[in-house]
């Protein structure tokens, strides 16, 4: 398969969809993700998935490492207006 077709089928598979870090195939550097949820936002041509864990940034993540979760169990964990880019009242002019 060929990198641009490997990368949209990638895209169409994991865009939009919610995910947790699989316990079972974490490297080290994932651990701190253990238990959030996160939002697949896009694939880029890496065929990494940035995955938002609504912490104001996103984080390039190889599928390999990924698991799907059900969208029940994600919207009780995933709050997309949680984030550290949300304004602060108290610091606003």
């Amino acid at each position: 398969m060929m990198n641009e077709e490997l990368n949209n089928q990638l895209k169409r598979e994991w865009t939009d969809q919610y995910v947790e870090i699989d316990p079972d195939k974490a490297r080290p550097e994932l651990k701190r993700f253990q238990g959030l949820v996160g939002r697949v936002v896009t694939v880029n041509w890496n065929n990494q998935c940035l995955v938002d864990f609504a912490d104001g940034a996103w984080y390039d993540i190889a599928p390999a490492y990924l698991r799907k979760v059900t969208s029940e169990e994600a919207r009780k964990k995933y709050d997309p207006k949680v984030n550290s880019a949300q304004p602060i009242p108290s610091k606003q002019g």
